[in-house]
């Protein structure tokens, strides 16, 4: 497994990635806000990350998820047991219960022998607990077109297709946005590096993804800040426009 790690992207946005899987700690004058809660494993990088920042656990306001898969919500359980509200859209509050209980559009193994680039990646987040990740509650407060009363303020974006509730979340003052599995820069399914939708192997309906990049690019942010793979700072224009070339998959 990599080793963990963590980074600044831009002042107060602290990327936080574990075998290729990121979510991310945004701190405001006001207090802390995690977007997506990673692997299991990720839970070491967090704990470095509030040392560095002489902060605790207890220190963070809100977990938002940007959907419920089981490679985003693998801390959100002990954070909502410290009392941290853990919030998704409604329409992901079963899947963040039940993080394996979704049909992807093609069967993942099969893809896999397939995509055989995709083997490392998968192989790593197997190593940091993604076969071991138990379910939240969470509150559906996170709403289309409403920021989230969390530091940082960030207005929500639905963005389906990857899943039936997954939302992106924009930062308008800074200009970030956080796109979650919505859009990519590396795919876990396949290996292939750059801005793209998720493989069909971890996709409810590609069709859908691809129009909800729409949303994204309607932000007109200049940092985009992924799930998987590194951040793109070449505008969130570019990135639809390249994702789009690449299409299903």
């Amino acid at each position: 497994m990599r080793a963990t790690a963590w980074s600044e992207d831009r002042p107060g946005f602290f990327r936080l990635t574990v075998a290729d899987t990121n979510c991310y700690l945004v701190r405001t004058a006001d207090g802390a806000t995690l977007v997506d809660a990673g692997l299991p494993a990720t839970g070491r990088a967090l704990d470095a990350l509030l040392r560095h920042l002489g902060m605790r656990r207890t220190d963070i306001d809100a977990v938002i998820l940007t959907h419920g898969h089981f490679d985003h919500v693998g801390m959100a359980r002990s954070l909502h047991a410290a009392d941290v509200p853990v919030l998704v859209h409604e329409r992901d509050q079963r899947l963040a219960r039940h993080p394996y209980s979704y049909r992807p559009a093609r069967a993942r193994v099969p893809y896999l022998i397939s995509h055989p680039g995709g083997i490392p990646v998968i192989g790593r987040m197997a190593l940091a607990g993604a076969l071991a990740v138990r379910g939240v509650a969470a509150r559906a407060d996170a709403v289309d077109g409403v920021r989230v009363d969390a530091p940082g303020r960030p207005m929500t974006i639905h963005t389906p297709g990857h899943t039936d509730g997954h939302c992106a979340y924009v930062f308008p003052d800074a200009g970030v946005l956080v796109s979650g599995d919505a859009l990519v820069t590396l795919d876990p399914y396949t290996g292939r590096r750059g801005p793209q939708i998720v493989a069909d192997a971890a996709t409810s309906d590609a069709g859908v993804a691809l129009r909800s990049l729409e949303r994204l690019a309607e932000t007109g942010a200049d940092l985009v800040l992924p799930g998987h793979g590194e951040p793109w700072s070449g505008g969130i224009s570019r990135a639809v426009a390249s994702a789009l070339r690449v299409g299903r998959h």
